[in-house]
């Protein structure tokens, strides 16, 4: 004979016991909730300094391969239509604008043909601060790197003609290679003859190119957590003279 066990009656949970282990379990999984979110957040903050640092390295390496790719091509400047086309030295130095011809484009790498790129710093957003921004237009020869020129005119300080070209356009196909900067200018390194040191000059109308170039850059805000935008400087190597016709011009 199997023998029923006794029950008690009254036994069963209470209505505090239900309310302390439901609060237990919503401070439990509150707690779980917090720990995501922050886990999450410093994810978030992590990758944006993160990406942020690799567009400032990736910009410089660009800029940098761009400026070591330079080739020095001479152009026809068409500005006049009643006169023929003069022959100059395909190169534009400002201190906030640069034009010239490079072998590596954004596009193609070092795989593709040579490009005209523009370089030009505009304002930042809502006004702060300056960005760097550079198109580029495919090079087809002297003939279309003339049309970038407008004619010759004559330079006060030097007494000589030298090339005044069209302003550069920035659109919605330029690329920005340096943001949120406090400032960005151009310099040009200028070869002399003994004794005579080499100089960086802010413009460049002289009828040869530069030695070098360098581009100085600063944060608009520096932050000792994000990589810093550095100042490039280049040498320009030159393998060839502006007054000899070569083959490929």
């Amino acid at each position: 004979m199997t023998r029923v066990p006794h029950r008690n009656p009254q036994s069963g949970l209470t209505l505090i016991e239900v309310l302390i282990a439901v609060t237990l379990l919503s401070v439990l999984s509150v707690g779980i909730l917090m720990a995501m979110r922050v886990g999450l957040d410093a994810l978030h903050k992590a990758n944006n300094k993160l990406m942020d640092n690799r567009r400032v390295a990736g910009a410089q390496r660009v800029l940098e391969q761009q400026i070591a790719g330079f080739l020095p091509v001479n152009a026809l400047c068409s500005g006049n239509p009643d006169a023929p086309p003069e022959k100059i030295v395909f190169f534009q130095g400002a201190e906030q604008s640069m034009r010239m011809v490079s072998t590596y484009s954004l596009s193609e790498a070092w795989r593709g043909q040579p490009r005209i790129l523009e370089y030009q710093v505009v304002p930042g957003e809502e006004g702060r601060g300056v960005r760097l921004v550079v198109n580029e237009i495919p090079y087809t020869g002297s003939l279309g790197a003339g049309q970038l020129c407008m004619g010759m005119t004559l330079d006060q300080t030097l007494g000589i003609n030298v090339p005044r070209f069209r302003p550069i356009q920035v659109g919605p196909q330029s690329f920005v290679l340096g943001d949120k900067l406090a400032f960005c200018r151009f310099s040009y390194l200028e070869p002399a003859e003994p004794p005579k040191l080499e100089r960086w000059r802010p413009d460049w109308v002289l009828h040869k190119w530069p030695l070098g170039v360098r581009v100085d850059m600063a944060p608009l805000v520096d932050n000792p957590a994000r990589l810093r935008p550095l100042t490039i400087t280049a040498a320009i190597r030159i393998h060839r003279s502006p007054d000899i016709n070569y083959d490929d011009f």
